[in-house]
């Protein structure tokens, strides 16, 4: 329990205290944002604070910070003291900063703003990489609620495809239309919805802890786990919504273009990251005792953990209200993701993206692209679990390319040692995916690496290490040439 509610004080804490720090840092002033200045009518345009929070915090917030963590959670309790740090050092950094650059960049995606500080050449790698990402994260998305509804709430499995269709159609709807049209006016239900189930959730588990505070031990039956998956890297990748991912990098240039000041992006990219952690902290602590409680969970996949950690601290109709928030969760990332990678195409290949048959048409292939996805990762056992896996990594890789191009934008800026709020996570994240991708060895549920059976371990982290270093030393060359 003191790891519980003491993770989440210390998120409040360090939204009050380093929050402030990193705001002096990025220095957020009175000048003109960008649906101010360059109001489009479709992804430009103004909405209130409270609005854009909601947007942000259901954007960022997909089914990581629930499967991912109770995946991560095998790690033991050292997740629960991980999570807030790494959340407020790291991911709170990342999102803010990214939101930032797309605020001085008329509301910018990732990639233009990679182009600018890191160089075309990496950037022209980077795009596609990301847009890949964001693909898989649609593909991602759509599977995961189209399971839960039809496996938990109607156990049903006939019902997959026709669920998966209508997430799409509702993603395909999100993409085209204004942003206010569609996500502005479903996320206010959505976001009650979220914070409805998260409080139960809460409020249970402080009432089963009082009766029994071991259920809040460490697990014994995590031991074969730890074993096979060394905390560095892989805690890191498998716990990514809570702690840091990168495909909230995409995310956040949506809302810096529909914020009306600057002074706000504290509090909706730093304070809904914060946010997020709380709900890892919520759902990590939840697997932690359906563990110690049934220890048989420990093999069953994230979803099917989630149904039974519902069934056992909420019951059955509070269950699904559950359930339907975290179904939300994930379809609120998928239709972004889907938006972003609309805006990325047209940024990438200067496509405008007023006009709707514009819209419509740089949309088909990647609507194509995800139907690919999605036969492939349904056609075959273990195909989703692979999709999942590249994934996770590849949205690290993200976040640590996100990180490094803030640093270079932050050294343009003459930041000087402040650039450390930023380049030393950046650093921490390129170390992490890089020994990841060598020492992942294909099996025992990993994804096949770079290398053939994987490097050592002791050999991956030197590597990792290594390329830190120089892609830091890249990082200050390019932040001081833009500098001149």
């Amino acid at each position: 329990m003191l790891y519980f509610l003491g993770g989440i004080a210390l998120l409040i804490i360090g939204y009050f205290v380093y929050g402030a720090f990193v705001e002096k840092i990025l220095r957020p002033d009175d000048r003109k944002t960008p649906c101010v200045a360059n109001p489009d009518g479709v992804d430009l345009l103004p909405l209130p604070l409270w609005k854009n929070m909601l947007i942000q915090l259901l954007n960022i917030a997909g089914i990581g910070p629930v499967i991912g963590v109770i995946l991560g959670i095998k790690f033991g309790k050292i997740a629960l003291l991980l999570i807030p740090i790494g959340c407020i050092l790291m991911g709170a950094v990342h999102d803010y900063a990214a939101g930032m650059m797309s605020l001085r960049m008329n509301g910018a995606n990732l990639p233009k703003i990679v182009e600018k500080y890191l160089g075309k050449t990496y950037a022209s790698v980077f795009s596609w990489a990301m847009l890949i990402l964001l693909l898989l994260v649609v593909a991602v998305f759509i599977n995961v609620p189209a399971k839960l509804v039809s496996d938990s709430i109607f156990s049903n499995q006939n019902l997959f495809w026709c669920v998966a269709i209508c997430i799409f159609i509702y993603y395909i709807a999100a993409t085209l239309f204004p942003v206010d049209k569609i996500i502005g006016r479903v996320y206010p239900l959505f976001g009650a919805l979220l914070i409805l189930g998260s409080l139960a959730m809460f409020v249970s588990l402080l009432v089963f802890g009082f009766k029994d505070a071991t259920i809040f031990n460490d697990c014994q039956a995590f031991s074969p786990f730890k074993e096979k998956n060394p905390i560095f890297p892989c805690l890191f990748v498998t716990i990514a919504c809570g702690i840091i991912s990168g495909f909230h990098a995409t995310q956040s240039p949506i809302v810096a273009r529909t914020m009306i000041a600057e002074k706000e992006a504290k509090l909706t990219f730093f304070g809904m990251m914060v946010a997020e952690g709380v709900i890892a902290m919520i759902w990590a602590q939840a697997a932690l005792a359906i563990y110690n409680l049934e220890p048989n969970a420990i093999t069953q996949s994230g979803p099917v953990v989630l149904g039974v950690i519902t069934n056992r601290f909420l019951g059955s109709w509070m269950g699904v209200v559950t359930i339907l928030a975290i179904i939300v969760l994930a379809i609120t990332s998928g239709d972004t993701a889907l938006r972003s990678a609309r805006l990325s195409i047209g940024e990438m290949f200067d496509i405008d993206q007023v006009p709707i048959r514009k819209r419509i048409f740089t949309s088909l292939p990647l609507i194509g692209a995800v139907v690919v996805l999605l036969m492939w990762s349904n056609g075959a056992d273990g195909s989703f679990k692979k999709l999942w896996n590249y994934f996770a990594w590849g949205n690290q890789l993200l976040s640590a390319t996100a990180l490094m191009t803030a640093s270079a934008w932050l050294l343009s800026l003459n930041a000087r040692f402040k650039v450390l709020v930023t380049l030393l996570p950046g650093m921490f994240m390129t170390a992490v995916v890089t020994t990841f991708i060598l020492w992942t060895p294909g099996t025992e549920g990993h994804p096949v690496g770079i290398v053939p059976g994987g490097l050592g371990l002791v050999p991956s982290i030197l590597c990792g290490v290594t390329i830190s270093i120089l892609f830091a030393a890249f990082v200050v060359y390019r932040g001081r040439k833009v500098l001149k």
